[in-house]
């Protein structure tokens, strides 16, 4: 039996899979079995059940509301996330975008269904027959997944952790946990090896927990581990950032790695900082206005890192292109960084949109020095927040040494943000965001593709004409005319945007020298 489609053929390579446990698709599907009534991650290390008890679903909450509890052995509530989000463009795909950034918590179904534009009865029976759970099942997943975390890495009270995952009480996290997880929120800690943070009051340990009744009024740090798909190179992903990074916001150093930036949430703002962990992990120091900002927070970084992302699919697919092949052996796990902002990153990919990545983190930051909000935190180098799309609107332009054209698009774009005029967030049809993106004047193809590849996550996004690409293209042998070369793209379709980042990779490494048109 299979809860994802009766397809013979998909449940005979889902079983196969299983079978193989093969950890490469913990995350994308989840295996039920009948006879234990619990669910599992299909490398859970037990023995395989007979293909008659399975059913596969490609949600966690499709199997809580189908009855089934989660495996206490393999854990698969603590597996990386699916890609299958960014490669659907459909409606499930867009709604489970959003869902993970939090909006159904924040906005409940009726503003869910706002984002998408559709009706909330309509929202859940397209839900119900493409992931077998609703928007309410699939938030509520995400609550236990987010309480699960924060029992087993943290020693925040269990009062503090509901708050934290969204629960609107301790007896709602008590009822989710005992169902979800078939045990009591005290037993979930009690079975993890050792505690990762301590409540105090800040330092080098082995991370510290400030909340308001701790001290640090209206200050949450806390750590985290986020779990990642090997193969994954966080000093790659740290270097791209680093070349973009705006001074007084962001922090990166490739040589550690580090990556740490501000951020503004639904309660305040906040800060981030990312560090590597050991293989298939990823360290995460979040400090926070309140605690139920921490499932956003998370959710956003890795969005911005790509970390749900399926390296052997992409590496399998483009490695097959003897153009490339070497390139990808020399960087496994490429990802495509995205963005815990989609306001921030339309204001960037439009004042970078004809000038050098140097030259635009240049602008960029003397933007956000003169308009940012200024923010006291205590991970060095972080002094303000990226200014808001209003703000940019209300002063940027007198900060902006562009051309009186360039500025007029940029304070025209950040007012239709402002204004609502323009929907960019990570549920946003891939088309129509293109489409809307374009209608302002000063706004073409480059741009609106940038915005879709780090804002929506797009994984087959072809940036035409595109300086880097062209370079990369020289050094790895490849048509370098835009047409030619957009065509040769083709075959790496659906991978598009991670076939670019090895182009990119590979004009740096030819020391090719950077001309107008290059990626902000």
């Amino acid at each position: 039996m299979d809860g994802m489609s009766t397809t013979p053929a998909l449940f005979d390579e889902r079983y196969r899979v299983i079978t193989a446990r093969d950890v490469r698709f913990d995350g994308q599907f989840f295996t039920a079995v009948r006879s234990t009534g619990i669910y599992c991650r299909p490398s859970c290390p037990a023995r395989t059940p007979l293909p008659q008890n399975v059913t596969f679903y490609l949600t966690s909450a499709a199997a809580h509301d189908a009855g089934y509890r989660a495996c206490k052995r393999c854990l698969p509530d603590a597996a990386p996330g699916t890609p299958a989000w960014d490669l659907r463009r459909d409606l499930a795909g867009r709604a489970m975008r959003l869902v993970a950034d939090g909006v159904v918590d924040r906005e409940g179904v009726t503003g869910l269904a706002a984002h998408l534009g559709y009706t909330p009865r309509h929202l859940h029976r397209v839900l119900v027959a493409e992931l077998g759970a609703g928007p309410l099942a699939l938030a509520r997943a995400q609550r236990a997944q987010t309480a699960r975390t924060l029992l087993t890495s943290t020693d925040l009270p269990v009062a503090d952790v509901a708050f934290a995952a969204g629960f609107g009480s301790i007896r709602q996290l008590n009822d989710t946990v005992r169902e979800v997880f078939a045990t009591t929120p005290t037993e979930l800690r009690a079975r993890r090896r050792t505690p990762t943070v301590r409540t105090g009051t800040g330092g080098d340990g082995a991370g510290a927990v400030d909340s308001p009744a701790a001290g640090a009024p209206g200050r949450v740090r806390l750590d985290l581990v986020l779990p990642v798909r090997e193969p994954f190179d966080l000093a790659d992903v740290v270097a791209y950032l680093a070349a973009r990074a705006v001074d007084g916001v962001e922090q990166a150093d490739p040589a550690v790695p580090r990556y740490a930036r501000t951020m503004a949430l639904s309660h305040g703002p906040g800060a981030v900082e990312v560090t590597g962990a050991g293989p298939g992990r990823v360290a995460l120091h979040l400090e926070l206005a309140a605690l139920a900002d921490v499932a956003t927070a998370v959710a956003r970084v890795r969005r911005l890192l790509d970390l749900d992302a399926d390296p052997v699919a992409v590496d399998t697919a483009l490695a097959d292109d003897p153009a490339l092949t070497a390139a990808v052996a020399a960087a496994p796990g490429l990802r495509v960084p995205g963005t815990t902002d989609p306001h921030e990153l339309v204001v960037r990919a439009v004042v970078g949109q004809q000038i050098s990545v140097a030259a635009a983190r240049t602008h960029l930051s003397r933007l956000a020095a003169a308009t940012g909000t200024p923010y006291d935190s205590g991970l060095p180098g972080l002094t303000r927040l990226f200014p808001t799309a209003a703000q940019v609107a209300d002063d940027g332009a007198g900060h902006l040494a562009l051309p009186a054209r360039q500025k007029d698009t940029v304070t025209r774009a950040a007012r239709v943000l402002a204004d609502g005029d323009l929907a960019v967030d990570v549920g946003a049809d891939t088309a129509a965001l293109r489409a809307d993106l374009e209608a302002l004047a000063g706004i073409g193809p480059w741009t609106s593709g940038y915005v879709a590849l780090r804002v929506l996550g797009d994984p087959d996004v072809w940036l035409t004409g595109d300086v880097a690409l062209r370079a990369g293209a020289r050094a790895l042998g490849l048509p370098d005319h835009p047409r030619a070369l957009a065509e040769r793209a083709t075959a790496w379709a659906p991978w598009r945007s991670y076939a670019a980042r090895h182009l990119w990779r590979a004009a740096v490494g030819a020391r090719v020298a950077t001309t107008p048109r290059r990626t902000p």
